[in-house]
């Protein structure tokens, strides 16, 4: 058989057509570096004028965060709670929607699933009572988000106002019940719930304090990614979040679309409060999961709301808040100090690796 010989002029597209893209991927690829760098580089005067010395300082973060296996283990328990957090904001985001209460959700998730554990009682009930755990934490987070949607479409308040708002109601409902019916009375004095039972925690992997929560918050970074780009609804969600009143005019449900989407936010992040209790603090108590749903929000704007690349921008600022331990430490920085850092590098990506469009003759 005589073989057929391409086009010359087609296989000289396909070259050029290479060699564009691999321009382009070297321009992203500088962009994030120049980005990344003058973070850095802004972060390092910041230190210098508290009086640390930046190199020495990032140095130290260096060693402390990504030689150690214990650091590591660290970064992977904080990524859970932070990229399931993350997640909340990503799919409403799609439908166009700004999900500010990830930080409320994780902490009704956690106190739902504490409801469960009590409701056990100090024997537990083992696999089947960590999946209600699971439903119950993720059916709370997502009312408690709906709740947002709901006020959206009836009442006209914008749900970055409503769904902030949500989280100083979370977090108080949690205080109320640590300091009055939920109190552990055998505890140390300090406003706590019994610890929930040993056969309803998350198993640990291999010899590490890493828990199976890390599964969970990954395998829901994949579910979210096909949810939103190979399903109709997430096709749905994308047209509502372009154009509303074209979805309308196309016969879309968009109200039911638009709550639906927050309440599967809201599921995620319910998800982030019980990998939190059963995997890592076993009890409700001040502060429980505090911040953790501001860094989601953050890891979902810097990986601009990609499930995949959520996970990525998850792990990197869970590293950087592990790394910010040293700073204050090593280096007598505030701790507040790691928060100006995932700042700073949120604000110099969204700046320096904003893609420009060209028109095409």
């Amino acid at each position: 058989m005589t073989a057929v010989a391409a086009p010359t002029g087609e296989v000289a597209a396909t070259s050029a057509d290479r060699a564009e893209a691999m321009r382009r991927a070297a321009r992203t690829a500088g962009r994030w570096v120049v980005a990344l760098g003058g973070a850095l580089v802004v972060f390092g005067a910041f230190m210098s004028v508290k009086g640390a010395d930046p190199l020495a300082a990032y140095a130290d973060m260096w060693t402390s965060t990504f030689t150690s296996s214990n650091s590591l283990g660290e970064i992977l328990i904080k990524a859970s709670p932070i990229l399931l957090a993350a997640l909340a904001v990503a799919i409403p985001a799609r439908a166009g929607l700004v999900n500010v209460g990830g930080e409320g959700q994780l902490v009704i998730g956690g106190v739902a699933a504490a409801g469960v554990a009590l409701a056990f009682g100090e024997g537990g009930a083992g696999p089947g009572g960590m999946v209600l755990m699971m439903l119950a934490a993720a059916a709370a987070g997502a009312a408690w988000a709906a709740l947002a949607g709901a006020l959206r479409l009836w009442v006209g308040i914008n749900e970055a106002v409503s769904t902030l708002l949500l989280n100083y109601l979370a977090l108080d409902l949690m205080l109320f019940l640590i300091f009055d019916s939920w109190k552990d009375p055998n505890g140390s004095g300090q406003p706590a719930t019994p610890p929930v039972p040993v056969g309803d925690r998350l198993a640990l992997l291999g010899d590490s304090r890493v828990h199976a929560g890390i599964i969970v918050a990954l395998v829901a970074a994949v579910v979210a990614h096909l949810a939103v780009n190979r399903t109709t609804w997430g096709f749905r969600l994308g047209v509502v979040g372009g154009n509303p009143e074209a979805a309308r005019r196309s016969g879309y449900r968009v109200g039911l679309l638009l709550v639906g989407a927050i309440a599967v936010g809201g599921a995620l992040a319910g998800l982030g409060g019980f990998v939190q209790l059963a995997g890592v603090e076993f009890k409700l108590r001040q502060g429980f999961l505090a911040g953790y749903g501001y860094i989601g929000f953050l890891a979902s704007w810097l990986a601009r709301h990609r499930p995949l690349q959520v996970a990525v921008g998850a792990l990197a600022l869970a590293a950087i808040a592990v790394g910010g331990d040293s700073l204050q430490i090593d280096s007598g920085l505030p701790a507040a100090g790691v928060n100006i850092l995932m700042a700073l590098v949120l604000v110099a990506v969204f700046g320096w690796t904003r893609t420009t469009r060209r028109s095409r003759a």
